[in-house]
């Protein structure tokens, strides 16, 4: 599934069966239909461009957006492969823009691989890839080469998506996980943990009735607004698999400080909250695929919060504690009763199969 932008264009294959086959995986004329029926079409449009085994870029038009590279992947194996607020689709796209975008780096282009199971259905499959297209339109970004594989059933769980991303990162931004310093604010950018409670709910396992939506959301413009509002911005990290608490505890280890947050002002909805309860489950570390974690020194943290509030994806941003001095790598939280708490690093999972 290698897509690149360059003439010729050709008549696309189309699939006459409801399922994937071996068949589709051989290399030959069947898996030219699956990538040309799936892929090509939701990616590139109604008429084939031509293929080659690489996407190639003009570097000068790289260099207008800044003076470094960032590069990232990621691979994505969530159950169900479809839940309230998005898909395995829309989650690969989102994740590897944001895991671009909280670098500072401007997201600019997509490689998508995929390892399929025979007898999934090809219904499912012209979703999920329409929905990938959809999310990086919106986005934009290109996904603009990529790989795909078939397997026997029983070999892998439906589908499996790695992406990989590439962005360009504007000269003077210097964002790190190092950078903390004491007195700075500590933000996020809205409720905690809707898509791991989601991803719970939509298993029935459970019998749940909890109308939770996935987060899930490319965050780049919100980090754009955040930076040009809040240039000193420290630091930026979107807090996926082991939630808030496990990257609040990454901060404090690698900048060498302490962390403390109130637990009055972390915004938790009341559905996640009786989710946690009911499971013995603990809010601070369910899986986020639209919340940042920002760190910004004191006298930037009005204009970072209203420039999020502003944003759709930042209505509900709060200050929730600052950096201090204490013992370095702790994270401690303040109760609603005036204890204290120890906020380690997550320990195992809570929720296999999250992203």
């Amino acid at each position: 599934m290698n897509v690149v932008q360059l003439p010729p264009r050709r008549k696309l294959g189309k699939i006459h069966v409801p399922t994937v086959t071996l068949a589709h995986g051989g290399g030959g004329k069947a898996m030219k239909d699956l990538i040309d029926d799936v892929f090509i079409s939701a990616f590139a449009g109604a008429s084939a461009p031509a293929l080659e085994d690489q996407a190639r870029f003009d570097l000068a038009a790289l260099a207008v957006h800044g003076d470094r590279l960032a590069f990232t992947t990621d691979s994505f194996v969530i159950d169900p492969l479809e839940f309230p607020g998005g898909d395995i689709g829309k989650l690969a796209v989102c994740g590897t823009v944001n895991d671009l975008a909280v670098g500072g780096a401007k997201p600019l282009y997509l490689s998508c691989a995929v390892i399929v199971e025979e007898g999934v259905s090809l219904d499912m499959l012209r979703r999920l890839a329409l929905s990938m297209a959809k999310t990086a339109t919106d986005a934009g970004v290109g996904i603009v080469t990529g790989d795909t594989k078939v397997v026997p059933r029983g070999a892998a769980d439906k589908l499996f998506i790695t992406t990989t991303g590439i962005g360009v990162i504007p000269k003077g931004r210097d964002i790190s996980v190092s950078r903390a310093q004491p007195g700075d604010g500590v933000l996020v950018n809205g409720w905690l943990g809707d898509h791991g409670a989601a991803i719970l709910a939509a298993r029935g396992d459970l019998a749940l009735d909890a109308d939770i939506q996935s987060d899930c959301a490319p965050l780049h413009g919100l980090i754009e607004a955040l930076l040009c509002a809040a240039p000193g911005t420290r630091f930026i990290r979107d807090a996926t698999r082991g939630g808030l608490a496990t990257v609040l505890n990454e901060v404090a280890e690698a900048s060498n400080v302490s962390i403390l947050i109130a637990e009055d002002q972390t915004p938790l909805r009341p559905e996640v909250c009786g989710v946690c309860e009911i499971l013995g489950l603990d809010p601070l570390y369910l899986a986020n695929e639209g919340k940042i974690v920002i760190v910004v020194p004191p006298d930037e943290i009005p204009a970072a919060l209203a420039a999020m509030r502003v944003h759709p994806l930042g209505e509900k941003a709060a200050l929730i504690g600052h950096i201090g001095d204490g013992e370095a790598g702790r994270v401690v939280m303040k109760t609603v009763f005036g204890g204290s708490r120890i906020v380690d690093m997550l320990v195992g999972e809570q929720l296999p199969r999250i992203c």
